[in-house]
């Protein structure tokens, strides 16, 4: 179960309860104040993050890699949205659990990001393979066997 869906609710009353057991309607006023400005800060982050990742494609990030190297656990997926900027390519149907979302970048590399609830709970980062002929070293390369182990010292001046 999720104690933060009912913790938060049940918190926000006992702080107006206390409010007016200790001030009156003064302190009501005061708390309730607190609570929608708890609020209204929360929706405005919101809002900023969906106006940024709005300019950019879905599912596209800079730097797979990159953001591999950052994705931590239990970090909600509005955070992982801030994050790249960029709202992620849902890959599994609507409102299933868990959820599994991509970032792409140019290079061909991806992170699919699982979703449970909301939290990252995993993440896999894959990276395309490199062609065969990138792979080969260069013609005018020695080959690996031509240098011996210790032949560097060989070359060296006598001391």
């Amino acid at each position: 179960m999720n104690f933060g869906k009912v913790f938060v609710p049940i918190a926000g009353v006992l702080l107006v309860i206390g409010a007016y057991r200790a001030y009156g309607w003064p302190g009501v006023a005061f708390a309730g104040g607190a609570i929608v400005m708890f609020l209204l800060m929360h929706f405005n982050r919101t809002m900023q993050v969906l106006k940024r990742a709005a300019d950019r494609p879905v599912g596209y990030v800079a730097s797979a890699v990159m953001l591999n190297a950052k994705l931590k656990p239990k970090v909600n997926l509005l955070h992982v949205i801030a994050m790249t900027r960029a709202l992620g390519e849902l890959r599994t149907p609507k409102d299933a659990q868990p959820e599994v979302f991509r970032w792409t970048d140019n290079g061909g590399s991806w992170v699919d990001a699982t979703f449970v609830n909301g939290k990252l709970t995993e993440w896999t980062l894959v990276r395309p393979q490199a062609l065969e002929e990138d792979a080969a070293p260069p013609a005018d390369a020695p080959a690996a066997d031509a240098v011996k182990p210790g032949a560097a010292d060989a070359l060296r001046p006598p001391v």
